[in-house]
């Protein structure tokens, strides 16, 4: 029986990985075409007409089904129902076809066509919808905004249920193995996707001198061809499993509607909630918006026609110096050797000055921004070990909140007064981006694991719902609050480049600061109660 256990492929660390791969390279491509539009939007200003509270009605309607037709709570049951390998390729699948209309949406061939008419004319007023302040779409806004996000939202549905697959997957594949190390990679290469999207999005749409914005979206679509082939190749591999373990699929406690009561009355999973949606909803809209922020406070001239600076081939370079950073940072968490560890955290930190010099002359906002992630795959190992031997969760909570606050307010009140300093302002930016990175990996490596401890351990998958529920609830209003607070704050002003953000960026800071009561909450929840919120996750 022995010899048998040992020619599964969940023994073979080789296959284990490679499941793991599969999955997080699915989740890379689904990050990347997230926010696909986030780095052109001055583009889809310029040539689609969309004005900011457009742009944000649309990006906001990715979580729209999930939050009103309650579809996440859907994308539970079909899980607990049909298994991680089904609802994987389900997913990706629902992805896709999002994908491919929020392209035509956004293409030639959509402009002046019969169903631009149509759209023109059309769901202009929801019932019910419209009475509450919740549709997803408004008079008057550009045809091919409602078709794009229309299937934004269908791409929405399949992304919230592969989020929920890929953990789930990782649990399959990795129980009483490496599980923290696979989950941190698998996170740290979804983050990576959003770097991925800052630095090639632009590449495509200004590809050749002339400007389709559909190109970008149309490489997004084909990443998401790529993700639905790779959950396929999983779903083989995950069949095969379980016919040599003869296992039946793990599942996690179905969400039960008579678990509602209890779990809202639970004052821990209030302030839980509170501090996810609060936080997260300071950090994803932004990303929406941030690269024309920074076109908008930055003094950037385009380098010389013709110089490599202003070629295509300095985008790949540039790419190719980001992953060195990210792999040698993430990679020397894990070394053995002290030698080994400092080796590669040196290149990480040299490959991350040189790719910073190069954001500088290039003079790309979307190239500066992209930065954003590259600090959090370097401390996030860092992080989780700390928490896992050291503990200290809800003090980390209290440290992200801070920082988040500092980089919105530097965003809004530092970073204008260096326009006209090059250099300096450039260096304000990375810097203030980089410390944003910091805080994304500090509030979520201790806001997850603190869930366990604060809410009833007999609700806690109904309890995990409600919350990605109440998070998607943020993420679908603040895109959209951010665009509108914009074009109020700015009247009359055409030029997508000229834009004053201090107004939207205050209101980021703002939930930082109900982030920061809360966590302080937390802390004085935590002594009076003992739930052991600033204890290690390992008990020696």
């Amino acid at each position: 029986m022995a010899d048998s256990v040992k020619t599964t492929l969940r023994d073979s660390a080789a296959m284990r990985w490679t499941a793991l791969l599969l999955l997080a390279l699915a989740m890379f491509c689904s990050y990347i075409f997230m926010d696909i539009l986030s780095p052109i939007k001055d583009l889809m200003q310029e040539t689609r007409g969309w004005d900011s509270t457009a742009f944000g009605t649309m990006q906001g309607s990715e979580v729209f089904l999930n939050v009103f037709v309650f579809f996440l709570i859907f994308a539970g049951i079909i899980l607990d129902k049909m298994g991680v390998r089904f609802t994987a390729v389900l997913s990706a699948s629902v992805m896709l076809v999002g994908a491919c209309i929020k392209w035509y949406a956004v293409s030639e061939s959509f402009m002046g066509s019969g169903l631009e008419n149509w759209f023109n004319n059309n769901l202009n007023y929801i019932p019910l919808f419209d009475e509450l302040g919740v549709s997803p779409f408004y008079r008057g806004m550009p045809a091919s905004a409602k078709l794009a996000a229309c299937g934004f939202m269908i791409f929405g549905c399949g992304c919230e249920m592969a989020g929920i697959t890929v953990s789930r997957g990782i649990v399959k594949w990795f129980k009483g193995r490496e599980m923290a190390l696979a989950m941190g990679s698998e996170m740290a290469l979804a983050r990576l996707g959003v770097a991925t999207c800052m630095i090639f999005s632009p590449f495509f749409a200004k590809l050749g001198g002339h400007i389709d914005v559909s190109r970008s979206v149309a490489f997004g679509v084909v990443l998401m061809c790529i993700a639905l082939m790779m959950t396929i190749v999983y779903f083989f591999m995950d069949k095969k499993l379980d016919s040599q373990t003869g296992e039946a699929e793990e599942k996690d406690d179905p969400f039960k509607v008579s678990d509602i009561g209890k779990i809202l009355s639970d004052g821990g999973f209030w302030i839980v909630a509170l501090l996810c949606v609060l936080y997260y909803s300071a950090i994803f809209p932004f990303q929406k918006y941030a690269v024309n922020m920074l076109q908008c406070n930055l003094s950037l001239e385009l380098p010389e026609a013709g110089s490599f600076w202003a070629g295509p081939s300095v985008t790949l370079v540039q790419y190719f110096i980001m992953l060195v950073v990210a792999a040698a940072g993430f990679a020397s968490n894990f070394q053995k050797k002290k030698t080994n560890q400092y080796i590669l955290l040196g290149i990480s930190v040299i490959a991350l000055i040189v790719y910073c010099y190069m954001g500088y002359m290039r003079q790309s906002a979307e190239a500066v921004f992209a930065v954003f992630p590259l600090l959090a795959v370097l401390i996030t190992p860092i992080l989780g070990n700390y928490l896992d031997h050291k503990g200290k969760g809800a003090s980390m909570l209290v440290l992200g909140s801070i920082l988040l606050i500092a980089c919105h307010l530097t965003f809004a009140f530092v970073l204008p007064a260096f326009k006209g300093n090059d250099l300096g302002g450039v260096i304000v930016a990375y810097v203030t981006i980089l410390v944003l990175g910091a805080s994304f990996s500090l509030v979520p490596a201790a806001l997850w694991p603190s869930v366990p401890k604060l809410v009833d351990s007999k609700v806690i998958g109904s309890a995990y719902a409600l919350i990605f529920w109440i998070q998607n609830i943020g993420l679908w209003l603040f895109p959209m609050l951010i665009g509108k607070v914009l074009d109020k704050t700015n009247p009359g002003v055409t030029d997508p480049t000229q834009f004053n953000y201090t107004a939207p960026l205050v209101m980021l800071a703002l939930l930082g600061v109900a982030a920061l009561v809360l966590g302080l909450v937390l802390k004085v929840v935590d002594r009076k109660k003992g739930l052991g919120l600033e204890l290690p996750n390992i008990q020696e």
